[in-house]
């Protein structure tokens, strides 16, 4: 018996072992070659694609257009997989893929109709963006054809390869509006819900202006000073856990030449977004001669697209950070507004479809909102929306070149962040913003709306080389308070990420790499000190119950750092007070398919006008007051660490609650692939509401820094891999330096790979 047990042990190992043999050798048959010749016609001259010691990408070319094949060739050769979801998701296509499991997200993207759009937008390009996109797309399809076998993904799914197509990469630029700008008009409908509940006066009190203002010329919003309304009679209703909307946005700030060493200025940039696996960001270096000018642009690019998004061209280097001004209106339709109905056919495997049927008005796409129609006019559906006019500031030598092209370029309205090798540093609005002169968080009526909305604004405000020699954003608002008024808010960041950076570039006057860097990091939790007094005040009333809490919050630290059960406490705390507070409004806006999420990063000066002044009302019926209501909820922040992370305390450490987990799509479906295909997990390092933005998914997508002119310093660090392989040696490339924090160069180091495409014309 133990023989056959054996023999039958050992047939199980060796097909394991076969087994595994046969998955890597598929998977291998789908490695790109990274080394040879090849031959186009889609080529006027030779093109060289290189990998250095990460997998950069390096792309020599004789003109703009063979660089675009050489980056699609590339793009395709390691993330055609990413793109593929990236336009699909855009498209509302995924269900093709996926089966009727997306469907509810293939509805939500139709209802903005994007691959019709871009479409339409690429008719009115100019014949030279045209071939760009043309040039791209050939480089992408021979990069995946030479690859010869699909990748696992599509294994998996049973999906097939579609060819690329000039109008997918305006889907992809489409994706990022959908990623960050949808907040915007999620946010206007939270609003629009809560006026037609509470009143308008309640819109005005969960909004109002916080004290954390960072505005560039430093001034304030005219504050609240009206009486906080009363909340009517509540039933007593589970607390439920308010998920703030993240917001994908990011820092960035510069100094002129009069604070650096060199006299260049100098540009810090890091993208706050989701991570998985692949990272959103390629890196890559294009090398080209156009107009008889050789230029050379090192940065990041967003596969499916031609572009450098953020980089240096060594004259100038640039960043951004999500604009979040207003660039969205939900119109109020009456019985006269005229109405139509369209159905938009969305593809199933094995040849099924489903119609969705989508109301479409003048003024946009139609939503009900408690029952009432409102139509969405919205910056990405119009035509100004996308273009190919980023690609310009490659070929800018100066601030002034940069800002002259910021109104007219084509992408979700973001902060411009400039600087160049002679010292100047600048800010501007970059992107599609409607000329619309009165921007409303509310709904407007048909006779309110403006056709203007329909034209992109030239005119914004800009600052350049400002005094004090420093610029900064972080998704705050940027623009004074009478500029306010115009460009309206979007759902702005709460401005205490942006106040710690301006603070912290006014505690030193000179600065190098090293200096921005340390910024990135700042990991200090100045935002929660109030916080922390609050709750330790609490706790106090009752030292003996309360002594193994009490002496974890006097010891933590005063940062998101990894070892801090005390932040873990604070930061639940404020987040378990905030669900208590306004448990009945969320609840009766989740009857209307409504929530606060959108709106909840607004409620921070409301919540303490609130724990300050303590009206009745405003006290949850679980409780019979509020030093119950403040107790209950530490009660309610320990009852759900326990259930999450057990009794001890040390599992509560930061690090571990926010612990650093970027993985694949498809290993959160099947969790067996989790070791294979995601990222090590590290330490939580930072959070919301300062310079070190992380969560468990989200952060941090590239950690740029640069003076042009002086590249030999420069860094671009990225948490993830180039290759979109798993077997590939590039597939986790740069992470450890990016949870280590070193200073991952932004020029390419040693070339260990190289592709040369000869022209067959």
């Amino acid at each position: 018996m133990f023989r056959v047990i054996k023999r039958l042990l050992l047939l199980i190992v060796i097909l394991a072992l076969a087994g595994t043999a046969v998955v890597y050798g598929v998977l291998t048959l789908s490695l790109p070659a990274l080394d040879g010749k090849g031959q186009s016609s889609h080529v006027s001259n030779n093109v060289k694609i290189s990998r250095d010691l990460l997998g950069q990408a390096v792309i020599n070319a004789n003109n703009r257009n063979d660089a675009a094949y050489g980056l699609g060739y590339a793009h395709g050769q390691d993330r055609f997989f990413q793109m593929d979801l990236l336009r699909r998701n855009a498209a509302g296509e995924l269900s093709e893929l996926f089966g009727k499991v997306a469907l509810g997200l293939d509805k939500k993207m139709r209802f903005h109709q994007l691959r019709k759009r871009s479409r339409a937008i690429l008719q009115t390009l100019t014949k030279a963006d045209k071939q760009l996109l043309t040039s791209y797309a050939q480089g992408v399809n021979e990069g995946l054809a030479q690859v010869g076998y699909a990748s696992f993904e599509y294994l998996l799914t049973g999906g097939v390869q579609k060819p690329w197509q000039s109008e997918d990469s305006l889907l992809v630029i489409f994706s990022m509006y959908l990623d960050l700008q949808s907040a915007t008009f999620e946010r206007d409908q939270a609003l629009i819900q809560i006026e037609q509940a509470y009143g308008q006066k309640m819109v005005e009190f969960l909004t109002q202006p916080s004290q954390y203002q960072a505005a560039l010329d430093g001034s304030k919003l005219t504050p609240f000073t009206d009486d906080i309304p009363t909340l009517p009679a509540q039933a007593q209703h589970p607390v439920k856990n308010i998920q703030a909307n993240e917001e994908r946005g990011s820092n960035n700030w510069a100094v002129t030449g009069a604070h650096t060493q060199t006299g260049a200025a100098m540009l810090s940039d890091d993208m706050h977004l989701s991570m998985a696996v692949p990272v959103i960001w390629y890196r890559a270096q294009l090398n080209y001669t156009q107009n008889t000018k050789e230029f050379q642009i090192t940065g990041v690019s967003l596969p499916g697209a031609p572009a450098i998004v953020v980089g240096s061209n060594n004259k100038i280097a640039w960043g951004f950070t999500n604009g979040y001004i207003d660039t969205a209106d939900w119109i109020a339709l009456n019985d006269e507004s005229k109405t139509w109905q369209v159905n938009e056919p969305i593809a199933l495997p094995n040849d099924e479809v489903e119609n969705y049927p989508l109301t479409l008005s003048e003024y946009g796409p139609v939503k009900y909102i408690n029952k009432k129609p409102y139509a969405l006019s919205w910056a990405a559906h119009q035509p100004y929306a996308v273009n190919m006019e980023l690609v310009k500031l490659e070929q800018s030598n100066t601030v002034d070149d940069a800002l002259a092209i910021a109104s007219s370029v084509g992408i979700p309205v973001q902060n411009l962040m400039v600087v160049d090798n002679k010292g100047s540093a600048a800010w501007k609005h970059m992107g599609g913003i409607p000329a619309r002169k009165t921007p409303s968080e509310l709904s407007v009526n048909t006779k309110q709306y403006s056709t203007l909305f329909e034209q992109n604004e030239n005119e914004r405000p800009f600052v350049k080389n400002p005094q004090n020699g420093r610029l900064w954003t972080g998704n705050s608002r940027v623009v004074s308070a009478i500029d306010n008024s115009r460009f309206g808010n979007g759902g702005y960041a709460l401005g205490a990420r942006s106040s710690q950076i301006r603070d912290r570039l006014f505690e030193k006057q000179t600065f190098a790499e090293s200096d921005f860097y340390a910024l990135q990091l700042d990991n200090q939790a100045r935002f929660l000190m109030p916080w922390h007094t609050l709750v330790l005040n609490q706790l106090k009333k009752d030292k003996s119950k309360n002594k193994q809490y009490i002496s974890e919050l006097e010891n933590w630290q005063q940062c998101a750092c990894a070892s801090s059960v005390g932040y873990t406490l604070v930061k639940r705390y404020r987040s378990a007070l905030i669900n208590t507070v306004f448990a009945s409004m969320e609840n009766k806006l989740n009857e209307q398919s409504g929530t606060l999420k959108y709106v909840k990063r607004d409620l921070e000066p409301a919540i303490w006008q609130l724990i300050n002044t303590r009206p009745d009302s405003w006290v949850n019926p679980e409780y019979k007051s509020w030093d119950e209501q403040l107790s209950g909820a530490f009660n309610q922040t320990v009852t759900a660490l326990r259930a999450e992370y057990g009794d001890n305390l040390q599992n509560w450490q930061w690090g571990k609650v926010n612990a650093l987990n970027i993985e694949h799509p498809f290993a959160k479906q099947i969790p067996i692939l989790a070791k294979f295909l995601n990222m090590p997990i590290a330490p939580g390092f930072g959070d919301s509401y300062m310079p070190a933005v992380q969560g468990k998914s989200f952060g941090a997508s590239q950690r740029f820094i640069a003076q042009p002119g002086h590249l030999e310093n420069a860094i671009m660090t990225v948490p993830g891999g180039q290759s979109g392989h798993p077997l590939s040696e590039f597939y986790r490339a740069g992470f450890s330096d990016y949870v280590e924090g070193k200073h991952t160069p932004l020029l390419p180091q040693t070339l260990i790979h190289q592709i040369i495409i000869e022209s067959a014309q």
